[in-house]
């Protein structure tokens, strides 16, 4: 009977990887791979979250308690390649680098492909991601209007530290630099455009954080 905590740890050690990232993948704790390696906690590994493993890690399931699919995976093939990818989808909602832009739905627009462990390496959570536009320059030159970015839903008022959000003010959604006083909790909207204004000691309660920005694309001019 296959060991399928220490068929894990071996690949995960073959391979490189790390149990935080491959819990991120998961959608889940940091700690979640490591407790089921070394605790036994979960018992086995949840269905879904064992075929994301065998996929990303180009295995057979069947190293991980699974059916066998009749035969290792190959990374380099093109049902490996395929299912490694994580497909984002693509909003028809803007995130105003400006005055702000008021939007009522958040239609989706398309879907994207990226590869998952290139998305993994950002420390995104591939669950939580979705693509919006730009709109606006008041964060030039770090993002343009019409640029596309990445935003994690998952990364939020939680787990709040200094980087570029996506918020909501006053049913405006907008994107900035945001940073967090220590000593009040309060935060700092900043725009990195020097021509438009900052603005400090503003209450979290006021603030809807929507998620983190952990990537950003443009179209060359």
């Amino acid at each position: 009977m296959i060991d399928v905590r220490a068929e894990l740890e071996q690949i995960i050690r073959e391979q490189g990887e790390d149990y935080a990232s491959l819990s991120r993948l998961l959608g889940r704790n940091a700690a979640y791979i490591q407790q089921f390696i070394r605790r036994g906690v979960p018992r086995k590994l949840d269905e879904d979250d064992r075929r994301t493993l065998a996929r990303y890690l180009g295995v057979d399931e069947a190293r991980l308690g699974g059916r066998s699919e009749g035969g290792a995976a190959v990374r380099n093939s093109a049902s490996a390649s395929d299912a490694a990818m994580v497909v984002i989808p693509r909003l028809a909602v803007g995130a105003s680098a400006g005055p702000g832009a008021h939007s009522d739905g958040e239609e989706e627009t398309g879907r994207i492909g990226f590869d998952a462990r290139w998305v993994r390496r950002l420390g995104a959570n591939p669950r939580g991601l979705s693509m919006i536009a730009v709109q606006g320059e008041s964060m030039a030159p770090t993002l343009n209007d019409g640029d596309d970015i990445l935003v994690d839903r998952t990364d939020g008022a939680e787990r709040m530290r200094d980087g570029i959000y996506v918020m909501r003010v006053e049913d405006a959604l907008i994107v900035k630099r945001l940073a967090v006083n220590p000593a009040t909790r309060s935060y700092r909207i900043r725009s990195d455009n020097p021509a438009w204004p900052d603005w400090t000691d503003c209450d979290p309660a006021l603030v809807e954080i929507v998620g983190r920005v952990v990537w950003a694309g443009r179209k060359m001019r």
